[in-house]
């Protein structure tokens, strides 16, 4: 069974720009390190301040392992410090999530 890490930020609206870079960054860090990075995602419209990032492993196992060597990563260090520095980040809190298989990227074809 898979699981999905979701990870939900609270950010500054005033400094949109530098979370789409410090997004962007993962981008290449996150399969590097060994996750399964399905996307980051902005705010469009409503809510101003919140963004996702949503990351898939084979197990919480493999999440630690994956945690392990981001920390050690370079550039992992140098996004963290980013993040640190700029101060775009207010909270960010994880949840463990797993899809029910039967409602995963449905066909959405209606059938005859």
């Amino acid at each position: 069974m898979k699981i999905t890490c979701l990870i939900e930020y609270k950010i500054d609206p005033f400094k949109l720009s530098q979370f789409e870079k410090y997004a962007k960054n993962w981008g290449k860090i996150i399969p590097q390190c060994g996750g399964d990075l399905l996307g980051y995602f902005l705010p469009h419209e409503g809510t101003n301040d919140v963004a996702f990032g949503l990351i898939t492993f084979s197990s919480l196992a493999e999440y630690e392992a994956y945690r392990e060597r981001l920390c050690s990563d370079q550039a992992g260090k140098r996004n963290f410090l980013f993040a640190n520095k700029e101060r775009f980040i207010v909270s960010e809190k994880r949840s463990f999530i797993r899809v029910v298989e039967a409602t995963y990227k449905q066909d959405v074809r209606v059938k005859k």
